[in-house]
């Protein structure tokens, strides 16, 4: 049995601090009044309304659509980035440059894609949320693999070339396989930054096809509700879910 120690202490506060207000929200979900603010009763009318709002359906429709587009793209060009940048090219100035996306201020990232779609006349819809995720998406997917790529012995690699194997060979039948755990845990990652991304998708985004982060923004604009709490709780269960599996994977990689 574990000692009690006054360290502890701040930890407590501060896991409270910061997941406090998640409980509530969680909470105030199922209030059955009608004002976010003031517990009378628990139901589920709120999330029953939630799921006959239009705009909340398409918002979903979209966000899933851009999320499974850009994880697609992210987890194949973030496996080929990484084993590229370990295997092949070593440079510590590229591998700065790969991750950029992920270290980088999202204002930053936003406002460079805009300028580059503007420039390039790219109209702004599904498609520029799509490629824009994708590009941030890419770095998290590729610092994942390399990490899974550390604990692969690049001997088995080696004796598949020696044995008369093509390097396309190699990779699908040697490398691929072993980087399976990474890449699954970096394509959950990649899914679920794109599924609660707002910033970036609010300045790439065309005016008729808002991701659900855009519609929850254009809801609170006008006062939090219990559908508010509602979609919010459902999107937190999500995110955590990803997060979970991405992180379990991500162990299952250093054990292997």
């Amino acid at each position: 049995m574990r000692r009690f120690s006054w360290l502890h202490v701040p930890a407590a506060v501060t896991y409270l601090f910061l997941y406090l207000p998640i409980a509530v929200l969680v909470v105030m979900s199922f209030n059955a009044a009608d004002t976010p603010y003031r517990l009378d009763g628990f139901g589920t009318a709120w999330y029953a309304k939630l799921f006959a709002d239009r705009a909340v359906r398409e918002g979903l429709v979209n966000t899933l659509l851009v999320a499974a587009g850009a994880t697609v793209l992210s987890t194949i060009l973030g496996t080929l980035l990484a084993v590229g940048l370990a295997r092949h090219t070593r440079s510590k100035v590229l591998d700065a440059i790969a991750l950029a996306p992920a270290v980088l201020p999202d204002i930053v990232v936003a406002i460079g894609l805009l300028a580059f779609y503007t420039a390039v006349q790219f109209t702004l819809g599904r498609q520029s949320i799509l490629l824009a995720h994708a590009v941030f998406g890419t770095a998290f997917v590729a610092a994942v693999v390399r990490t899974r790529l550390a604990h692969v012995d690049g001997s088995l690699e080696e004796a598949s070339r020696d044995l008369g194997a093509t390097s396309l060979q190699t990779f699908v039948r040697i490398t691929l396989p072993s980087l399976a755990p990474g890449i699954v845990a970096g394509a959950l990652l990649a899914f679920t930054l794109s599924l609660d991304e707002f910033v970036i998708a609010f300045f790439t985004a065309g005016p008729r096809d808002p991701t659900l982060p855009i519609v929850i923004y254009s809801m609170v604009r006008f006062g939090v509700t219990p559908e508010i709490n509602a979609l919010a709780t459902l999107l937190l269960a999500v995110s955590f879910t990803f997060v979970l599996i991405a992180q379990r994977l991500s162990r299952l990689t250093e054990s292997l």
